[in-house]
């Protein structure tokens, strides 16, 4: 039976003629709150004085709450396919084998697409991969989505079609009566170079010049003298007990990268083993940074020292002066362990000098080291810096017809790049192959639109005995061509570069078929007989090397380096790459000039924070031979030898590149005779830069439970209690370790997969592949650098540097625990906030710990952020309301807030602002919204594919199966993934090591994330 009973809410609702009640029934809020207008403006938001508690008391939480996440919500909108491709299932990712090389960076891929759209790079890790995928190789897929590309080809800068180009080219190539000369980067194909030799041979007077924007000429100089063969030998870390580096970073860019796997293998100590690792330099460099003894040297003094190093290796005598009072003795020690080491050590240098590079080889010989392999020599670097310097000349003189470029920027990248443009202007035909409408393009009579190497066939051969298959992962977004294909089109050729490529591969390598090649990527072969090498010259270039002469007066020496981000500059149109920030000084959106503390104060540069966290710095000009760049920034760099200053390239670009990206200044039109060392003239300018840095912390201030580390000796011959000592609380005034403390009963954690992350200090080396890797598979957003520089930077991941205030973090425990009293203790404190002359350094790898006893679980008021049985910290972003109690509540401030919507948002004017550069996005990972917090998800959409996969195909998950962005990124196995109720997967057995320790673990928070202690051979 129905009842008739009538239950209201409210007194005004038995009034029938009420127009609220009616009003309410229909809507909701009976008010329209102007929440866009106050939300929806940056300006009128980021100039409000009124706070969000304000806000929320003035209309109501709930009201604010259901609006909030009303207004922002995004309507997505699914097109299925009409005619489904076979090989393309909605939903699942496929994989493609290829391989990266633009001339700066040569890396074997894998290549992740969703519905045909490429997302992600990551590892090839088939045995013979080159593994050398850096931060700039896993955001070169964001550089394809670029949409200041290239879209056509153009004739004096107005669209043209193909057919209109080769009637051009070829009316210009029949005339003849001038040099027809190819200019290209390093391309390392061996079917390119075939094709070039076949299509120069219908010109008796074309020749191929190959230019390298950063070159090493003088290295190849030498290993030619020597070997007889252009190339550059390879090293093997993993061989060598004993490291000596001088001014080479063999974990940055040196040779082309791909060292910092072999390296990593001999830096975790096994069995009381590990590698010494000695660095010789004037900058701070990311192999600086990880050494375990470093000396500050002049690039003089650098010299002087090999030549010391030299004579005790070999036993010769050359007259060398002594480097310096401080070092001198060091340098002696360091030779002595070298010589001692034998066939275990080996020395590599990244000096800009002929002399130098030949020590190398000599030194290297005389100790028959293993690590040292000329035979299996690298191919990546072949740029001749004598011969572009000749080219430029006969432009000038009007004996080039026809130049035709590839992969090459000579206009921003030569330091005489105004006699390039006017000898241009006296080449008949010049085209350019190029993906940018550049500052080299636009003086061309013809850009021909290049694609992407997402977009192209090809092959690589990185270093002897060792070949590799590029290919398209994506039909050409635009009208392009490949260089390739237009040469075999000139020559008459009627082919197709994929043919010719297919049926070229076969003389290269026939190891595998073509199916299996292109799906493999890569292949090997043994390198047959070794390198032979002359013998002589190796006394003359010692000789020549000690009579190095240090710069006179107030001059300093100039390093000009390539940093981790940027490169050589060819991605700077890239937001990933420029807001990633730098591993050692940390910061972003620029490039700087780097000086001593000792210089800085003779010279009255600072560096001082503001109230908002914000860096800034002094300004200067540098003068080099007669050449100025004004307006420099300047960063005072702990670790910097006194007497020199550094300088990045790859800044600077004003052509084809949005105006977000128009920072820096660029250091090529200082790179002299293409020589990286140069003597330089500091003045101070007026004004203060505005850095973006993320990192205010300089030192690590005696927090051992931080950063924990022992030296070898101690973790041999003390027990692990001693070094890594467990912390401990009181309770029931009795001392009991703090993980054995509860505030909470604990859950069962034995049922099913429960996740964990291993990250191991001594492993990491800072290089931040990880950072980049993270950023593409979770959408997470570019906000710009004014944003960073206000501490609203969205990573996931930061990669924290620590500095040593004492020499080595073990003094600066001793000075904190020296402290006597408030006074004392004030003192010796701050103090530690100055970062030694010469520090030791950390890097830390933070982002959320996952614990299992979250403190930001308990204090969010809509139960957003909870904890999942698998582990991990869980983020219901439709349920957040952007109260940010648990970013107030986290220990370790892993979490981000997205302050504005950056989406679709044209104050943010990067990739997620355009129709093209939006391809890139993970669709596993839905965009945030404005107004929620986000943070690391250990990747769980990647952790429950993997579980459906094993699910699908009726298994089990097989041992370390799991992985995330950042673990398959890390090259140096520093970031291990899995499941630890699991026993045979990696991470079980890396959590019961002596080594193993959880950050910040006195707090009870029980992460599942932990930290291996670092180990240093001093």
């Amino acid at each position: 039976m129905a009842s008739n009973k009538k239950y209201w809410q409210s007194v005004e609702e038995l009034n029938e003629n009420s127009s609220i009640v009616e009003t309410l029934r229909n809507n909701e809020f009976a008010e329209e709150i102007p929440t866009d207008e106050f939300l929806g403006d940056k300006e009128a938001l980021s100039s409000s004085s009124t706070s969000r508690r304000d806000f929320l008391k003035y209309v109501g939480f709930s009201t604010a709450a259901a609006s909030l996440a009303a207004c922002e919500g995004p309507v997505i909108k699914s097109i299925p396919y009409v005619v489904q491709p076979e090989e393309i299932i909605p939903g699942v990712a496929d994989y493609y084998a290829t391989t990266m090389a633009d001339g700066f960076d040569f890396a074997n891929i894998l290549v992740k697409t969703r519905e045909g759209r490429p997302i992600k790079v990551e590892n090839n890790y088939l045995p013979g991969s080159k593994k050398g995928a850096n931060a700039r190789v896993y955001a070169s897929v964001l550089s394809m989505y670029d949409s200041l590309r290239l879209k056509e080809p153009m004739i004096a800068g107005k669209p043209a079609s193909w057919e209109e180009v080769d009637a051009r080219v070829k009316s210009g190539l029949g005339q003849g009566g001038g040099q027809v000369v190819l200019l290209t980067n390093t391309m390392a194909s061996p079917s390119t170079d075939k094709l070039i030799a076949e299509f120069g041979a219908k010109y008796s007077n074309f020749r191929h010049v190959v230019y390298d924007a950063v070159s090493v000429s003088t290295a190849l100089d030498a290993f030619q003298a020597v070997y007889g063969e252009r190339a550059l030998a390879d090293y093997d870390f993993s061989k060598a007990d004993v490291v000596v580096s001088v001014s080479a970073d063999f974990l940055g860019d040196w040779q082309g990268g791909d060292y910092e796997s072999g390296y990593s293998l001999r830096r975790i100590p096994k069995n009381g083993k590990m590698s010494k690792h000695i660095q010789i330099e004037s900058n701070m460099s990311l192999t600086g940074a990880n050494a375990d003894k470093r000396i500050p040297l002049t690039v003089t003094e650098q010299k002087h020292a090999l030549v010391k190093i030299y004579n005790i290796v070999t036993g010769s005598s050359v007259g060398v002066p002594a480097v310096n009072k401080t070092y001198d003795a060091a340098v002696a020690t360091a030779a002595q362990q070298l010589k001692a080491a034998g066939s275990r050590g080996v020395l590599v240098s990244g000096l800009d000098d002929v002399d130098a590079q030949m020590l190398v080889l000599a030194i290297n010989s005389a100790l028959q080291s293993q690590a040292f392999n000329p035979a299996g020599a690298r191919m990546v670097r072949k740029g001749d810096a004598k011969a572009v310097a000749q080219l430029v000349k006969d432009m000038n003189a009007g004996a080039v017809s026809t130049l035709i470029m590839s992969g090459v920027n000579p206009v921003y990248t030569m330091p005489n790049s105004g006699d390039f443009v006017n000898g241009l202007k006296k080449v008949k035909l010049s085209v350019d192959f190029t993906m940018k409408n550049d500052e080299t393009a636009k003086h061309c009579t013809i850009a021909a639109a290049a694609p992407h190497y997402l977009e192209s066939w090809g092959d690589v051969s990185m270093s002897k005995g060792h070949y590799s298959i590029m290919q398209p992962t994506i039909r050409p977004l635009f009208n392009t061509r490949q260089i390739q294909d237009a040469l075999l089109s000139w020559s008459g050729n009627p082919q197709s570069y994929y043919d010719y490529l297919k049926a070229s591969s076969t003389v290269f390598f026939t190891g595998k078929t073509w199916n299996q090649l292109v799906h493999d990527g890569v292949a090997m072969s043994e390198v047959t007989g070794g390198a032979s090498a002359n013998a002589g010259g190796f006394g003359a270039a010692a000789q020549k090397l000690a009579q190095a002469k240090s710069a006179a007066g107030d001059s300093l020496e100039l390093t000009l380096y390539t940093k981790v981000g940027i490169g050589d500059g060819q991605q700077a149109n890239n937001p990933w790459l420029q807001e990633f920030p730098d591993p050692v000084t940390r910061v972003s959106w620029d490039n700087y000039i780097t000086v001593s503390k000792y210089d800085a104060e003779r010279l009255k540069l600072e560096n001082y924070n503001v109230a908002n966290g914000g860096l800034n710095g002094s300004y200067v000009t540098v003068e080099v031979n007669g050449k100025k760049i004004e307006k420099v920034p300047v960063i005072i760099q702990p670790g910097q030898a006194r007497g020199t200053a550094g300088l990045s390239l790859g800044y600077g670009r004003k052509e084809s590149i949005k105006e977000e990206m128009m920072v820096g200044v660029n250091a090529y039109t200082i790179y002299d005779n293409f020589n990286a060392h140069q003597t330089a003239k500091l003045s101070v300018e007026a004004g203060d830069h505005e850095f973006a840095c993320v990192q205010l912390q300089r030192t690590l201030m005696g927090r051992g439970d931080i950063v924990k580390e022992t030296t070898l000796e101690i973790f041999n011959t003390k027990d692990a209690g001693e070094w890594n000592v467990v912390p401990v609380v009181s309770l029931d005034h009795n001392e009991v370790p703090a993980a054995t403390v509860d505030l909470w009963e604990s859950f069962d954690r034995t049922v099913g997969h429960h996740f964990n992350l291993s990250i191991d200090l001594n492993a990491c080396t800072g290089c931040g592949a990880c950072v980049i890797a993270c950023h593409a598979e979770n959408n997470v957003p570019v906000v710009g650098k004014s944003e960073v520089r206000r501490s609203r930077d969205m990573h996931w991941l930061r990669i924290d540097r620590y500095y040593s205030s004492e020499d080595t973090f073990a003094g600066d425990v001793k000075t904190k625990e020296s402290a006597n009293g408030l006074m004392d203790s004030i003192d010796k404190f701050n103090g530690l906030e100055s970062p030694s002359e010469n520090p030791q350094v950390v890097f830390q790898p933070v982002f959320c710990q996952h614990c299992n006893h979250a403190p930001c679980e308990t204090v969010c008021p809509v139960a957003a952020t909870s904890h999942g049985r698998q582990g991990q910290n869980h983020m219901a972003y439709n349920r957040c309301v952007g109260t940010r109690y648990c970013a107030n509540n986290c220990p370790y401030k892993v979490r981000r807030f997205n302050w504005f919507l950056y989406n679709k948002n044209e104050e943010f004017d990067y990739h997620m602002n355009n129709d093209l550069g939006r391809m890139v996005l993970n669709p596993d990972v839905n965009v945030r919204s404005r107004g929620v917090m986000e943070k690391c998800s250990l990747c769980i959409q990647m952790t429950q594919a993997t579980i459906l996969k094993a699910k699908r195909e009726g298994r089990p998950v097989m041992k370390d199966e799991f992985y995330t962005a950042c673990s398959e990124a890390c090259g140096t196995g520093a970031l291990v993934f899995g499941d630890i109720n699991n026993p045979e997967d990696t991470v079980t057995k890396l959590k019961e090591d002596e080594r193993m320790y959880h950050l910040l673990e006195h707090i009870g928070t029980k992460p599942n994330v932990f930290f291996q202690v670092k180990v240093r051979n001093t």
